[in-house]
């Protein structure tokens, strides 16, 4: 497929590279894992995210508790800066700004630039050289401004550096203001002739403004939505005649993702499930389904890459080639993972000063830290956590992951996870991995015999950090949400907890949590913990088939050719 014009794919956060901190988590590292999959296709994207000269924030241990440290990094040492500088209205004076570039270079050889936005720059007050500074931090209106450089600066940067953008991909509602720099485009054309800015945004305007954008929606949470009140919008923005259109964001309140909606041609959750439930929380909107994939050479580990590369030879260029993942020995694979675990145990010693056992099983939980997901289920019941390592082999949990800066309950997770250890030392080794970040999770997914995974349905989206364990042979103990449910097959790809019919919306965490602990318990001792110690040559079956089954199909080369097709070319 060619397409003569660019695809400006805009998110909040991209996570492309270990030394670029700029994400907080699966949305960034997904929006990367695209990039370098439109590299590989030789699709004609280009990037836009701000530039946080603190990062988002790293872990330190202090007790049990999560203490934040920002994560400053020097752009120049990574990235090389445009000479182009844009302004853009905040709060009623110009905001200038300049990019900063990286390039992910595809299997192909094909460029994908990724523009990073920056304020920090001695034409603006202070005020304004803040708001590209840290990730996910201030109040309601530092969002706004963050999201109105995004939104509007970066199509204006775009345009300034020289590209052909035509079509843009907003990631999230965070990235809506893009439709209001489009919408002030066509009224700019239309003014002279329609009488007023008002008059020229008709359905003509929406129209066409519609047909130039695409829009993903993460959330299956109604508070996840970003909703700000809309005088409050205008005082930053400025009085744009959309933002005197309720029809197009909501009575008193500006909802980004409406606004998104309304005025994108193309609207997809994250999976099948997504979708379902979006379409519920939004009626009357066509949500199509696009479900997320992973970047798989990115995310499978070099042990396991290397025979790939021996035994599947093109899988690089074509993932589709991963299903034929059974020409590798089991044996050999079976010895590639046991590498893939040591140095993954290696890692975790360093970083907590605990050795674990290579031998036992090891079950890994590593995805942010908060209610939801609940990461300590599977320590609800340390006596029967001890009786199954007990009766069937040992046991050892590995977790790892951050709580917002402003979720209490998240970071009360965090230390009831300390505490557990505690309660379970000398019986079944329990460790908190500190400071998750992009390469400690290529270390995990690699490194795991198990990938735990158990939010309360529907409230995953989609989730990802299976897809990558898959690419590494790891199957995963998860409950029938988000992918899951798509890539679930009962003992040949993991394992299910509950069932698919299991919705939080009409059933209370008091009622679920245990039932899905008490399952999660049974396929331990009854399928997963049995498999894992006393059929090696079983196990090694169940690895091939993650890697041939999910790994094959989830990935972000097949989710980028699926909006290449459905979204992109009309």
């Amino acid at each position: 497929m060619r397409l003569d014009f660019d695809i400006a794919y805009l998110s909040l956060e991209i996570g492309i590279d270990s030394r670029i901190p700029t994400y907080a988590g699966g949305l960034g590292v997904l929006a990367g894992d695209t990039m370098r999959a439109a590299a590989d296709l030789g699709i004609p994207m280009v990037g836009v995210t701000l530039l946080y000269r603190e990062g988002y924030f790293t872990q330190e241990p202090s007790g049990g508790n999560q203490r934040d440290i920002p994560q400053p990094w020097e752009p120049e040492r990574v990235l090389r800066q445009m000479l182009p500088r844009v302004v853009v209205p905040i709060d009623g004076r110009p905001v200038m700004l300049r990019a900063w570039r990286h390039d992910a270079v595809g299997v192909g050889g094909h460029v994908v630039p990724v523009y990073f936005l920056d304020a920090e720059l001695p034409e603006n007050d202070p005020d304004a050289r803040i708001i590209t500074r840290r990730l996910y931090a201030g109040d309601h209106q530092h969002r706004i401004r963050q999201e109105v450089v995004l939104g509007i600066g970066g199509p204006r940067m775009l345009r300034a550096i020289g590209h052909d953008t035509r079509l843009f991909h907003m990631n999230e509602g965070h990235a809506s203001f893009a439709t209001l720099e489009a919408l002030s485009a066509r009224i700019a054309r239309r003014t002279e002739h329609a009488g007023s800015a008002h008059d020229a945004l008709g359905p003509a305007s929406i129209a066409q403004v519609r047909d130039r954008f695409v829009f993903t929606t993460h959330t299956p949470l109604p508070a996840g939505h970003d909703r700000f009140d809309i005088d409050t919008v205008r005082r930053i923005v400025g009085d744009h005649p959309a933002l005197h259109r309720p029809d197009l964001h909501g009575e008193g309140e500006l909802n980004t993702t409406r606004l998104a909606m309304n005025l994108s041609a193309f609207t997809n959750a994250v999976s099948r499930r997504h979708a379902e439930v979006s379409r519920a929380m939004f009626p009357g909107y066509s949500i199509e389904s696009v479900t997320n994939g992973v970047h798989a050479a990115r995310w499978t580990g070099p042990h396991v890459a290397a025979l790939l590369d021996e035994h599947v030879p093109n899988w690089r260029r074509h993932n589709a080639d991963l299903r034929l993942a059974h020409r590798i020995p089991a044996d050999a694979l079976l010895a590639a993972h046991a590498k893939a675990k040591r140095e993954m145990l290696a890692t975790v010693a360093s970083a907590t000063g605990r050795s674990l056992d290579p031998d036992a099983l090891t079950i890994v939980f590593a995805r942010r830290m908060t209610d939801y997901k609940r990461p300590t289920l599977a320590l609800a019941d340390p006596a029967r956590l001890r009786a199954i390592a007990d009766r069937v082999g040992p046991i050892q949990l590995v977790f790892a992951g951050k709580a917002h800066a402003h979720d209490g309950a998240g970071q009360e997770i965090v230390r009831r996870i300390h505490a557990a250890a505690k309660t379970l030392e000398g019986s079944v080794p329990v460790v908190f991995v500190n400071g998750y970040d992009l390469t400690l999770a290529h270390s995990l997914v690699a490194g795991a015999d198990v990938w735990l995974n158990v939010p309360r349905p529907p409230m995953e989206a989609s989730g990802t950090s299976g897809m990558k364990a898959a690419l590494n042979g790891v199957p995963s103990l998860s409950t029938l949400d988000g992918w899951w449910l798509e890539g679930c097959v009962e003992g040949v790809t993991g394992w299910s907890i509950g069932s698919a019919s299991d919705d939080c919306r009409s059933e209370s965490p008091e009622s679920m949590d245990p039932r899905h602990a008490a399952d999660l318990y049974d396929k331990l001792e009854r399928a997963v913990a049995p498999l894992f110690h006393r059929d090696k040559q079983a196990w090694a079956g169940m690895m091939l088939n993650c890697i041939a089954v999910n790994g094959s199909y989830f990935t972000a080369e097949r989710m980028v050719a699926e909006y290449a097709v459905r979204a992109y070319a009309r």
